[in-house]
C-alpha cells in the first residue's frame, strides 16, 4: 500500500474515532494530545499512524471499523505499515 492510500485510510479512521466520544477520549489521554490539537493535526502523517496504532490495539475498535468502510481487517496492518514508523520490527 502507498503512503497516500493509507493516509486515506488513517483519516477514516480519525473520522470514525471522533464519532465516539469515550474512544476519542481515551486516544486523547493516551497521546496528550487535546482533541482540538488532533484535528488541527489531521494531515500529521506521525499523528495519523498513531491513529492506525491505536485501532490496532483495540481489536473490537478495529473489527468496528473494518465493518463499517468493508476493509478487510488485515487493511489497517498494511496502512500501518505505509506510514513512518511501519518498517520497525515490531510491525512484521
Amino acid at each position: 500500500m502507498e503512503q497516500e492510500q493509507a493516509e486515506i485510510l488513517a483519516l477514516k479512521a480519525l473520522s470514525y474515532l471522533v464519532g465516539l466520544d469515550e474512544e476519542m477520549d481515551r486516544f486523547s489521554a493516551l497521546t496528550g494530545i487535546g482533541s482540538a490539537d488532533i484535528m488541527e493535526r489531521a494531515n500529521d502523517p506521525e499523528l495519523l499512524a498513531g491513529v492506525v496504532d491505536f485501532f490496532l490495539a483495540h481489536e473490537d475498535l478495529l473489527t468496528e471499523f473494518c465493518a463499517v468502510h468493508d476493509y478487510d481487517p488485515e487493511t489497517p496492518l498494511r496502512a500501518r505499515q505505509a506510514l513512518p514508523g511501519g518498517d520497525l520490527p515490531h510491525w512484521t
